[in-house]
């Protein structure tokens, strides 16, 4: 394996990995659908930045689970 190929690689698992976690953090929130929407598709769209501007801008209110 070259170089550059690893560093792709570890570049998508990057990408991939932010993204899920701007996923499991938008889970956490009280949104509309489209709203659910809207935030996921930025958080894709933008791969690098995006899941970071989801979480910085904290959408929505917080779920209240009660035990």
């Amino acid at each position: 394996m070259t170089i550059p190929t690893a560093l792709l690689i570890l570049l998508i698992f990057d990408i991939f990995s932010l993204a899920l976690l701007a996923v499991f953090y938008l889970r956490k929130r009280q949104l509309s659908w489209f709203e659910y929407l809207f935030w996921g598709l930025l958080a894709l769209i933008i791969p690098v930045l995006g899941p970071f501007v989801v979480i910085a801008s904290k959408p929505g209110n917080p779920k209240i689970i009660i035990q």
